[in-house]
Order: C-alpha cells, then structure tokens, then sequence
C-alpha cells in the first residue's frame, strides 16, 4: 500500500501543480476569490489525477465510466474540504498559497483513501 501511496503522491503532484497554476492565474489576474479559483483549480487538477491514476497508480483497475463517476465525487469532496480549509485560512489571516498548502496535504490522505477503497476498488463478488 505505501508504494501505491507513493504514486498516488506522484500523479498527485503533477495534479497540484495544474491546479496551484489554476489557482494563481485565477487570483492574480483578479478573475476569482481565492476559495472559488482553489475549488476550480482543484476539479481541473482532479481531471489530469483520474487520468494518471487510472494509468499509473490503480493499474490493475479498469478505468470505467462508474470508477470516473465515483473519482468525480471524490474529488468533489476533496474540493468542498479545500475550498472550506482555504477560505478559513484567508479569513484568520493567512496567505492563500498557505492555506491552499495545507489543505492540499489534508485532502491528499482524504481523497487516496475514499479513491483506494471506492472509486478504484476492484468490484467484490457477489454472495451466495
């Protein structure tokens, strides 16, 4: 499990990178509020981390339509969970790319483990 972590952290990063490029374009060129442009950039990032971890991490899974759907949720959950962290790290005061920090490593474990037992789970047989 700590390799597949490893390469969940991997495709992760490539993932935050789209989505703190996202984020900074959107904040600094004034389009949008830094909790609105980190919920953005997370869902553009969540598009380029299904694609690597149904390709690299979850290898032995099928990247179906379902395992789409349910990663889709999941990293709406992880965005609503950066979106609320960001905006209560701007409100006591600190810098965006701070809170946006932190939050990204909260949401990192979160989402691994909803996408680990859920979204790229293998399908259990059904009982007899």
């Amino acid at each position: 499990m700590r390799s597949r972590f490893v390469k969940y952290a991997a495709v992760g990063a490539v993932a935050t990178a789209v989505h703190y490029g996202v984020l900074v374009v959107a904040v600094e060129t004034a389009l949008l509020a830094p909790p609105l442009a980190a919920a953005l950039g997370a869902w553009i990032g969540a598009q380029v981390a299904f694609a690597g971890n149904a390709w690299f991490t979850f290898r032995g899974t099928k990247a179906t339509l379902g395992a789409w759907l349910r990663f889709q949720l999941a990293a709406a959950i992880g965005a609503a969970l950066s979106f609320a962290l960001v905006a209560a790290g701007v409100r006591i005061g600190l810098h965006y790319l701070v809170a946006q920090a932190i939050a990204t490593l909260l949401t990192l474990v979160v989402t691994f483990e909803i996408n680990r037992r859920w979204s790229f789970a293998a399908p259990t047989p059904p009982r007899a």
